[in-house]
């Protein structure tokens, strides 16, 4: 559900964020531990919102249904979904894709997120599997289809958390050398670093991007995804003997760690509902890799290097914190259950 396309007026949602601010505030003092890091309004400018927990459960539905009708194609190789089948999917979500569409802007490159991430999250979550090139329902899947719920969209959550069968950080291209052996840490620990950062937020409040990432920096089990400091050396951006990302230290960060966990939250946290986004077109809209060697003249380092703030929405909140409630939180379910 898209909430505003065309901006937020920073003096409303700061008047609205400081009388919630209050009320939150006095709930905190009564409550042990340090406060949470939050950002009380949205930045001005033109930035898009989409409410996404009403539309995962329907988005879930259709795409299964596109697979039941042997609609979806993946290479067989790489299992990613093939550009036709992507399109495909767009035009099945209830509220299309991120980007593009007609409130699309050159700006934003027309990069697929949700539309390329649901014939992968079917796949990990057991729900489909490739015969051929082909992406059919497992009986897991058909079982969703026959009863859907938003407890399935909890148990896709925590498959896809578990799977090991693909790797989200090969989204971003503009980091080579991430196939060789060792380099990587395990991207079920990334993925449960990421999903911790999570659960230390707020339902509800809204949290800059950046915000987040102190989380993710200074949380018990910090997001890493090299295997050790050693490992960075073999990322690079433009030459591996120049562009190495190694000698940068903590300057990579935003470029390794940062736009992992960047993908992760748009393209699969956002899709499944767990998180509400607020976004830019990725154009210009980070500057912390400019100094890194070869990254002087992007515009920017991924695709995803518009999400501007997110807020853990209370699909989400369930998920991570209580999947008894998932059935009681009144989301709307999809249009064919209910006529």
């Amino acid at each position: 559900m898209a909430e505003s396309i065309t901006g937020v007026s920073g003096d409303q949602a700061a008047a609205r964020g400081r009388q919630r601010s209050g009320q939150r505030d006095r709930q905190r003092d009564s409550r042990p531990g340090p406060p949470l890091l939050r950002v009380l309004a949205l930045p001005s400018g033109p930035v898009r919102v989409r409410c996404t927990a009403p539309d995962a459960l329907s988005n879930l539905v259709a795409v299964l249904e596109l697979a039941a009708d042997g609609r979806l194609r993946c290479a067989a190789g790489s299992r990613r979904p093939l550009a036709a089948t992507v399109r495909l999917v767009e035009d099945a979500l209830v509220a299309g894709d991120y980007y593009g569409g007609p409130e699309g802007d050159p700006g934003d490159g027309g990069e697929p997120i949700a539309a390329f991430a649901w014939p992968m999250l079917l796949q990990a979550g057991g729900l489909a599997r490739l015969d051929g090139t082909g992406l059919e329902p497992t009986p897991r899947g058909q079982a969703v289809l026959d009863r859907p719920s938003y407890r399935c969209v909890g148990a896709l959550w925590d498959r896809w958390r578990g799977s090991v069968s693909q790797d989200e950080f090969s989204r971003v291209e503009a980091i080579r050398g991430q196939r060789k052996t060792g380099t990587l840490a395990p991207v079920a620990s990334r993925r449960a670093a990421v999903a911790a950062g999570l659960a230390a937020l707020e339902p509800g409040v809204w949290v800059d991007v950046d915000a987040f990432f102190a989380i993710l920096r200074t949380q018990a089990a910090p997001l890493a995804v090299t295997a050790g400091p050693l490992a960075r050396w073999a990322l690079y951006l433009d030459d591996p003997r120049y562009g190495a990302l190694g000698p940068a230290g903590e300057k990579a960060w935003a470029a390794v760690e940062g736009r992992y966990a960047l993908c992760v939250l748009f393209e699969y946290a956002a899709t499944l509902g767990v998180v509400d986004v607020a976004y830019t077109g990725p154009r210009g809209a980070r500057g912390d890799h400019r100094e890194l060697w070869g990254a002087g003249q992007r515009d920017s380092l991924s695709r995803y290097d518009g999400l501007t703030a997110i807020r853990v929405s209370a699909l989400g909140a369930a998920i991570l914190h209580d999947p008894a409630a998932l059935d009681a939180l009144g989301l709307p379910l999809p249009r064919r259950m209910s006529r």
